[in-house]
Protein backbone atom coordinates (compact mmCIF):
# COMPACT_ATOMS: atom_id res chain seq x y z
CA UNK A 1 0.00 0.00 0.00
CA UNK A 2 1.71 3.65 -0.90
CA UNK A 3 1.60 5.84 1.90
CA UNK A 4 1.89 9.75 2.91
CA UNK A 5 3.62 11.17 5.25
CA UNK A 6 3.08 13.14 7.91
CA UNK A 7 5.25 15.38 9.18
CA UNK A 8 6.09 13.80 12.58
CA UNK A 9 6.67 10.88 10.56
CA UNK A 10 9.56 12.28 8.75
CA UNK A 11 10.71 14.48 11.33
CA UNK A 12 11.41 10.78 13.51
CA UNK A 13 13.81 9.60 10.64
CA UNK A 14 15.69 12.57 11.39
CA UNK A 15 16.03 12.26 15.34
CA UNK A 16 19.14 10.88 16.45
CA UNK A 17 17.51 8.24 17.90
CA UNK A 18 14.08 7.87 15.49
CA UNK A 19 11.73 5.09 17.02
CA UNK A 20 13.54 1.32 16.31
CA UNK A 21 9.98 -0.14 15.41
CA UNK A 22 9.05 2.59 13.10
CA UNK A 23 12.30 2.35 11.09
CA UNK A 24 12.29 -1.35 10.91
CA UNK A 25 8.70 -0.63 8.98
CA UNK A 26 9.98 1.99 6.82
CA UNK A 27 12.41 -0.51 5.65
CA UNK A 28 9.67 -2.84 4.08
CA UNK A 29 8.42 0.36 2.07
CA UNK A 30 9.31 1.07 -0.98
CA UNK A 31 10.30 4.31 -2.35
CA UNK A 32 8.38 4.54 -4.93
CA UNK A 33 5.19 3.63 -2.30
CA UNK A 34 6.47 6.91 0.23
CA UNK A 35 5.00 10.25 -0.83
CA UNK A 36 4.12 13.61 1.30
CA UNK A 37 2.22 16.63 1.36
CA UNK A 38 3.15 20.13 -0.21
CA UNK A 39 1.88 21.26 3.38
CA UNK A 40 4.68 18.84 5.59
CA UNK A 41 7.10 20.14 3.63
CA UNK A 42 6.06 23.68 4.29
CA UNK A 43 5.73 22.25 8.35
CA UNK A 44 9.34 20.90 8.29
CA UNK A 45 10.99 24.27 6.38
CA UNK A 46 9.54 26.62 9.04
CA UNK A 47 10.43 24.22 11.82
CA UNK A 48 14.16 24.41 9.94
CA UNK A 49 13.77 28.48 9.79
CA UNK A 50 12.55 28.65 13.70
CA UNK A 51 15.40 26.39 14.68
CA UNK A 52 19.21 27.18 16.24
CA UNK A 53 20.50 24.69 14.11
CA UNK A 54 18.55 26.37 10.88
CA UNK A 55 21.18 24.77 7.99
CA UNK A 56 21.69 21.94 9.41
CA UNK A 57 17.94 21.01 9.41
CA UNK A 58 17.53 22.83 5.58
CA UNK A 59 20.27 20.60 4.57
CA UNK A 60 18.35 17.83 5.54
CA UNK A 61 15.28 18.69 4.43
CA UNK A 62 16.83 19.47 0.79
CA UNK A 63 19.57 16.40 1.14
CA UNK A 64 17.34 13.91 2.70
CA UNK A 65 14.08 14.15 2.91
CA UNK A 66 13.01 15.80 -0.63
CA UNK A 67 15.16 12.85 -2.42
CA UNK A 68 13.19 10.20 -0.57
CA UNK A 69 9.50 11.76 -1.15
CA UNK A 70 7.04 12.05 -3.84
CA UNK A 71 5.68 15.46 -2.89
CA UNK A 72 2.14 15.96 -4.06
CA UNK A 73 0.99 19.19 -4.82
CA UNK A 74 -2.25 21.04 -2.67
CA UNK A 75 -4.40 21.28 -6.32
CA UNK A 76 -7.77 21.83 -6.96
CA UNK A 77 -8.90 18.15 -6.69
CA UNK A 78 -7.79 18.47 -3.40
CA UNK A 79 -8.52 21.87 -2.34
CA UNK A 80 -12.48 19.78 -3.11
CA UNK A 81 -11.85 17.05 -1.19
CA UNK A 82 -10.74 19.69 1.70
CA UNK A 83 -13.85 21.36 1.59
CA UNK A 84 -16.39 18.35 1.50
CA UNK A 85 -13.90 16.93 4.76
CA UNK A 86 -13.81 20.14 6.10
CA UNK A 87 -18.25 20.43 6.02
CA UNK A 88 -18.47 17.24 7.39
CA UNK A 89 -16.41 17.97 10.34
CA UNK A 90 -17.67 21.28 11.66
CA UNK A 91 -21.18 19.43 11.12
CA UNK A 92 -20.57 17.11 13.36
CA UNK A 93 -18.50 19.83 15.41
CA UNK A 94 -15.15 18.01 14.97
CA UNK A 95 -13.09 20.46 13.16
CA UNK A 96 -9.93 20.01 12.34
CA UNK A 97 -7.15 22.87 12.08
CA UNK A 98 -6.78 23.91 8.26
CA UNK A 99 -3.21 22.08 7.14
CA UNK A 100 -4.22 18.94 9.24
CA UNK A 101 -7.02 18.71 7.10
CA UNK A 102 -5.22 19.58 3.78
CA UNK A 103 -2.70 16.41 4.21
CA UNK A 104 -5.71 14.43 5.27
CA UNK A 105 -7.63 15.79 1.94
CA UNK A 106 -4.01 15.00 -0.04
CA UNK A 107 -4.07 11.23 1.48
CA UNK A 108 -7.95 10.63 0.82
CA UNK A 109 -7.74 12.14 -2.44
CA UNK A 110 -4.77 9.88 -3.41
CA UNK A 111 -5.97 6.70 -1.83
CA UNK A 112 -2.80 6.51 0.21
CA UNK A 113 -2.81 5.56 3.91
CA UNK A 114 -1.58 8.29 6.62
CA UNK A 115 1.71 7.72 8.34
CA UNK A 116 1.43 9.76 11.53
CA UNK A 117 1.86 9.23 15.09
CA UNK A 118 -1.28 11.43 15.88
CA UNK A 119 -3.86 8.33 15.25
CA UNK A 120 -6.21 9.71 17.19
CA UNK A 121 -6.00 13.65 16.09
CA UNK A 122 -6.66 12.14 12.47
CA UNK A 123 -9.29 9.61 13.42
CA UNK A 124 -12.09 11.80 12.89
CA UNK A 125 -11.40 12.20 9.23
CA UNK A 126 -13.70 9.98 7.09
CA UNK A 127 -12.19 7.97 4.63
CA UNK A 128 -9.02 8.45 6.06
CA UNK A 129 -6.91 5.07 6.26
CA UNK A 130 -4.37 5.33 9.10
CA UNK A 131 -0.87 3.73 9.27
CA UNK A 132 0.02 2.93 13.27
CA UNK A 133 3.14 1.84 12.61
CA UNK A 134 5.05 5.40 14.14
CA UNK A 135 2.30 5.77 16.76
CA UNK A 136 2.54 1.97 18.19
CA UNK A 137 6.54 2.61 17.71
CA UNK A 138 6.77 5.10 20.07
CA UNK A 139 7.13 3.86 24.13
CA UNK A 140 4.21 5.04 26.45
CA UNK A 141 2.13 6.15 23.68
CA UNK A 142 -1.49 5.09 22.71
CA UNK A 143 -2.23 5.09 19.27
Amino acid sequence: MPYLFDTDAISEVLKPRPAAGYVEWLRHVPQEEQFTSAICIAELFEGAFVAHQRDRHLRNIEERVLPQLIVLPFDVDTARVFGELAAVLRHSGQVLADPDLQIAATAVRHDLGLVTGNVRHFSRVPGLCLERALAESRPGKAP
